[in-house]
């Protein structure tokens, strides 16, 4: 049997038993559609090229950051889009598993971080979680990406090492351009990337003066965060931190609107 024809036995199963079991919600990741499943609960496609197919509401995360955290994003966009209540079921379906789960806020998230997922977002998140998990040379490694608004980015900071990147035109959507990326992420400071994915620089200290810029984070977290919200706060940038202990964070405009640990789900 082909992968396709796993995938539409797998469709198949998850829609008989949305008819069966109380199900209020159809998570489909991965499988594209030839035409809208005829059921009477929300559909929700999750995967980077799924393109609005049918009018359906999409989620477009990049696959490779596995089924498992796929899912956790999806239940929790679910419930900040009003499309499922914590606790109630819903059920999920891949080219090759199928499951049903009650949905809960697994991932803490602001609604500000779906409006966000754009092609540049999807892979320095995905950057993000692999780095998490995996870390450089088998060690735990945080660091900061910050992602647009470059020249107000570049005027609020300045370099701290020489930087690596300069005079190549190193782009995140080149094929080997995150194991080059990787290989830098133990330098300090932050990467700042453009709109377009290129990476102009690493090891950029960012400069916020936090007597005149006031951040929304909670106590106890250090400087990487604090430097990652006031540089959300004082330009338009999206900024990205990874942890030693594995959590990942996205801050906009000086507060926190995604916080997951993919190693703890």
């Amino acid at each position: 049997m082909k992968g396709n024809d796993y995938a539409e036995v797998l469709l198949k199963k998850a829609l008989e038993l949305t008819r069966l079991l109380d199900i209020k919600a159809l998570v489909v990741i991965g499988i594209e559609l030839k035409k809208p499943p005829k059921v009477d609960i929300p559909i929700l496609l999750v995967g980077r090229e799924t393109s609005r197919q049918h009018n359906l509401k999409t989620l477009p995360l990049p696959l490779s950051m596995g089924t498992k955290n796929l899912v956790n994003l999806a239940s929790s966009f679910m419930i900040a889009e009003g499309i499922i209540k914590e606790g109630e079921t819903f059920i999920y379906v891949t080219p090759s598993t199928l499951g049903i789960r009650k949905a809960k806020k697994a991932v803490e998230v602001e609604d500000e971080f779906f409006s966000q997922i754009e092609h540049i977002f999807q892979e320095v998140l995905e950057l993000a979680i692999e780095l998490s998990l995996e870390g450089r040379e088998g060690k735990p490694i945080g660091t900061i990406f910050v992602i647009g608004d470059t020249k107000n980015v570049i005027k609020h900071s300045h370099q701290m090492v020489p930087n690596p990147f300069k005079g190549y035109k190193i782009n995140i959507f080149d094929k080997g351009s995150k194991e080059i990326i990787k290989e830098f992420a133990f330098l300090d400071g932050a990467f700042v990337i453009s709109k377009s994915g290129r990476v102009l620089c690493a090891g950029r200290y960012l400069d916020i003066d936090f007597k005149k810029v006031s951040v929304n984070i909670p106590s106890g977290l250090g400087s990487r965060h604090l430097a990652a919200a006031g540089i959300s706060k004082v330009t338009k940038a999206i900024a990205i931190t990874v942890s030693e202990s594995g959590i990942v964070r996205v801050f906009k405009d000086g507060k926190i609107i995604f916080e997951y640990n993919p190693r703890l789900h």
